[in-house]
């Protein structure tokens, strides 16, 4: 399916938002608002999310227009991946979730695997930054940075959280139901290479 029509909604966004932050003249103002209606309005009617909700998370934001990050940690046990499984969806991921102001990457896995897994982990090295665009995830409308961070097990035990319903290490051809929106069987399979391979270089996009 062609998805050009969400790549020039978040576009439209952008130009908006950074408009609206830095925009002086009171018309170029109304230019950047209706700018923005204009990329809410897209997104309406591609998809099944109401105006009002739409308008609240896609174009409620602020300042200059910026990605949002996306940490993911990558835990191997016995030659077996960490996964937790999603409340949300029910599909398994590689723990983690957005980035937190305050807190650097290595902290943000850290407290992620945690919460979601119930392990302690000592963060070893950064294995990708993916631009999601490029990789199979299914259509949202924010720009999103994904790092995949590899951290090794120091204590603590197989616990669900808040948001997992179970927590498992897989091997990598018996994979189950991946979270699309927070990983797909592609990246999954590339961490493993990183397995394979501990002098892979680090993937960039």
């Amino acid at each position: 399916m062609d998805m050009k029509w969400l790549e020039w909604a978040k576009q439209i966004q952008a130009i908006a938002q950074t408009g609206l932050t830095y925009g002086k003249d009171v018309y170029d103002i109304e230019r950047y608002e209706e700018l923005r209606r204009i990329s809410v309005d897209i997104l309406a009617n591609y998809t099944s999310v109401n105006k009002e909700k739409i308008s609240l998370t896609f174009a409620s934001d602020s300042g200059y227009a910026t990605p949002k990050v996306d940490i993911r940690g990558v835990v191997f046990k016995e030659n077996k991946i960490l996964l937790v499984r999603e409340k949300i969806d029910g599909a398994w991921a590689l723990p983690g979730g957005w980035s937190d102001i305050g807190l650097s990457p290595s902290e943000v896995v850290v407290k992620e695997i945690k919460e979601e897994s119930g392990f302690d982990v000592a963060p070893v090295r950064l294995l990708a930054v993916l631009d999601k665009k490029f990789h199979d995830h299914p259509p949202e409308p924010y720009h999103i940075y994904k790092m995949f961070i590899q951290c090794e097990i120091t204590g603590g035990k197989a616990e669900t959280g808040v948001e997992t319903s179970a927590v498992q290490f897989f091997e990598r051809h018996d994979l189950p139901e991946l979270s699309l929106e927070r990983n797909t069987p592609e990246q999954v399979k590339t961490m493993f290479e990183f397995l394979d391979h501990p002098a892979k270089e680090v993937i960039l996009d």
